[in-house]
């Protein structure tokens, strides 16, 4: 049985609870962090010695970092597919859209904008470094934009594994009051990803329980 660890409004989390609910199979889910806290627990640390979600429980295997789990669980449930290419060099396609997302465009998004303006009450709020941080932002979604022309995915006309640190942040992006420019083929991207069962139930949760909130 796999056990995956950590709040459903976590980002990190939603990433991996997106990629279980594509691949279909039975899992369990513990809320972990947040307001449910115990991430100083001993048996938490001993699985993560960061003390951060989420973390894997696969029959005793345990991963921790979202990106290390998105690879293991398409290397060990999905090889040969879309979310798992057995060629290295279309691996590597994915791998780079991958840690780009998690170097740059998450940085800028969830750091700079939604902590930084959504999640930081109003009174502390710097907006210089958020007007910044959301121009950064709309750069990076347009190399996405460029990406999708002629493709209904990342990669192609399949779902994969490209597809899913990047296409997390699109709920929230496209749900804040703040400008967006037009982006037309992300948009139409984001309209698929809704059309998508996993992605719904375990990405497109409500945050409004985040609003102002710096704590966790």
């Amino acid at each position: 049985m796999i056990t995956v660890f950590g709040r459903t409004s976590s980002f990190n989390v939603q990433k991996v609870m997106w990629l279980v609910g594509e691949l279909g199979f039975d899992h369990r889910h513990v809320q972990l962090g947040g307001a449910f806290g115990g991430l100083d627990r001993p048996d938490v640390l001993a699985m993560n010695p960061h003390g951060r979600v989420p973390v894997l429980d696969d029959s005793g295997v345990v991963v921790w970092e979202s990106q290390a789990i998105l690879r293991y669980l398409a290397a060990k449930y999905a090889d040969g597919s879309a979310f798992w290419r057995i060629d290295p060099a279309e691996r590597a396609v994915a791998d780079q859209w991958m840690d780009w997302s998690q170097s740059a465009l998450q940085p800028a998004f969830l750091g700079g904008v939604f902590w930084g303006w959504y999640r930081t009450p109003e009174s502390k709020r710097n907006m210089i470094a958020v007007n910044a941080a959301l121009d950064q932002t709309v750069s990076y979604l347009q190399r996405v934009e460029r990406q999708l022309e002629g493709r209904l995915f990342l990669l192609g006309d399949n779902l994969s594994l490209a597809d899913i640190p990047i296409g997390t942040h699109l709920y929230r992006y496209f749900n804040l009051d703040l400008p967006r420019p037009a982006l037309p083929n992300v948009e139409r991207w984001y309209e698929r990803l809704l059309a998508r069962p996993a992605y719904r139930t375990h990405v497109c949760i409500p945050f409004d329980d985040l609003y102002g909130r710096l704590e966790f």
